[in-house]
C-alpha cells in the first residue's frame, strides 16, 4: 500500500510505546515521528524521528493523525486543544466526570481548524461506553453495571504519581466478586460506588516526604479516590519493580434486563488484558484510522465513540466488511 496514513505520537511513556507497537501491526499506517518533552527517546524503530514536543508544529503537512498519549490529569486538557488546531487527533482522556467539559474545549478548536479530534477512546471510556449504550438501547428495562479489574489503572496511577512527595506508585482497582454474582443472577442490586470496587495503592515516597499527607491526599482526591474504600501501602523502589511492573487489567459491563412478561436477559461484555497500556493504545490506533477517514469526509470537530461506526475502525472497505463479517 503506497498511501499509508501518516501517524505521529505525542508522549512516549507506556501508552506511547504501546502505540508504536500497534502501528507496526497495521497494514495501512506508518509512524512518522514521536514528540516528547524529553526530546530524543529510544523508540522500537531506530529510524523513526524523535523530537521535542515543540517541533510538532513543523509537521503539520507531514502527519495525518496525531496520537496524544499523555495523562488525563494535566497533559491532555492543555495539549489536545493546542494540537487540534494543527492536526487530526486521538486521545484517551478518561476523567469521566469531566468529559463534557473536555469535549467543549476541543470541539470549537477542531472545527475552526477543519480537523477531526476523537476524544476519550480506549476501553473505558471507549469500548465499555459503547456496550453500556448498546445494552440499554436493546434492553430498556433493566440496570447496567460496570466493574473494573482486578488491574492496574493507568489514569489513577498517573494521578497518584503527580502528588507532591510521591517518587513512584501504582494503583489497582479490585472488583467485588459478590456484587458481580448478584448482577449475573439478575438480582439487580442497588450498589454504591464503594460496594462495587476497592482501590489499592502502592507508593514509593520521596526521602523525607510526609507519608500521612500523601495518604490523605490520595484518599480525598475527587473523581479518583474520594468515593472508594482506598488502601495505601508504602513500599520500596525494589518492591515496586519486583512486584508491580506488569500492567494487567480488564473488567465487565453487565446489563441485567427483562423482556416480555418475565424473561431475564443478561448482556455482558468483558476484557481480560495482560497489558492495559498496550491494549488502550491499540484502540487509539484503530480510531486514528477513523479520524483520518472522517476528516476526508468533512466530518470535523470533536467526536466520541458514539459518533463513529465500527466500519471506520477497520482497514477493510465497507464492501469487504459486508462480504466477510456481516
Amino acid at each position: 500500500m503506497t498511501n499509508k496514513i501518516r501517524v505521529g505520537i505525542v508522549g512516549y511513556g507506556n501508552l506511547g510505546r504501546g502505540a508504536e507497537a500497534s502501528i507496526r501491526q497495521q497494514p495501512d499506517m506508518e509512524l512518522v515521528a514521536v514528540f516528547s518533552r524529553r526530546g530524543s527517546v529510544d523508540t522500537l524503530d531506530p529510524n523513526v524521528a524523535t523530537l521535542h514536543i515543540d517541533e510538532a508544529k513543523n509537521y503539520k503537512d507531514k502527519i495525518d493523525v496525531m496520537l496524544l498519549c499523555g495523562g488525563s490529569a494535566t497533559d491532555l486538557p492543555e495539549q489536545t486543544p493546542s494540537f487540534a488546531a494543527m492536526f487530526n487527533t486521538v486521545d484517551s482522556f478518561d476523567t469521566h466526570a469531566k468529559i463534557p467539559e473536555y469535549f467543549s474545549s476541543v470541539d470549537p478548536v477542531a472545527k475552526q481548524s477543519g480537523k477531526t479530534s476523537v476524544i476519550s477512546v480506549g476501553w473505558d471510556p471507549g469500548l465499555f461506553s459503547i456496550n453500556r449504550v448498546l445494552a440499554e438501547a436493546v434492553l430498556p428495562e433493566g440496570e447496567t453495571y460496570t466493574f473494573w479489574g482486578k488491574g492496574l489503572s493507568q489514569g489513577h496511577s498517573d494521578a497518584v504519581r503527580r502528588i507532591e512527595g510521591v517518587k513512584a506508585g501504582v494503583q489497582y482497582t479490585i472488583p467485588s466478586e459478590e456484587a458481580i454474582e448478584q448482577v449475573r443472577n439478575g438480582d439487580n442490586p442497588t450498589l454504591s460506588t464503594s460496594d462495587k470496587h476497592e482501590r489499592e495503592c502502592y507508593i514509593v515516597a520521596e526521602d523525607g516526604a510526609d507519608k500521612a499527607k500523601i495518604e490523605e491526599t490520595i484518599k480525598t482526591m475527587p473523581n479518583y479516590f474520594a468515593d472508594y474504600h482506598t488502601t495505601v501501602h508504602f513500599i520500596t523502589e525494589e518492591e515496586l519493580k519486583r512486584d508491580h511492573s506488569a500492567m494487567p487489567h480488564g473488567g465487565f459491563v453487565i446489563h441485567s434486563g427483562k423482556t416480555g412478561e418475565a424473561n431475564n436477559q443478561i448482556y455482558e461484555f468483558s476484557l481480560n488484558l495482560s497489558s492495559n497500556p498496550e491494549f488502550t493504545s491499540s484502540v487509539l490506533v484503530a480510531y486514528a484510522r477513523a479520524a483520518y477517514r472522517l476528516n476526508k469526509e468533512g466530518q470535523i470537530g470533536a467526536k466520541t465513540c458514539y459518533d463513529i461506526g465500527p466500519g471506520y475502525l477497520h482497514p477493510k472497505s465497507a464492501a469487504d466488511l459486508r462480504r466477510q463479517y456481516l
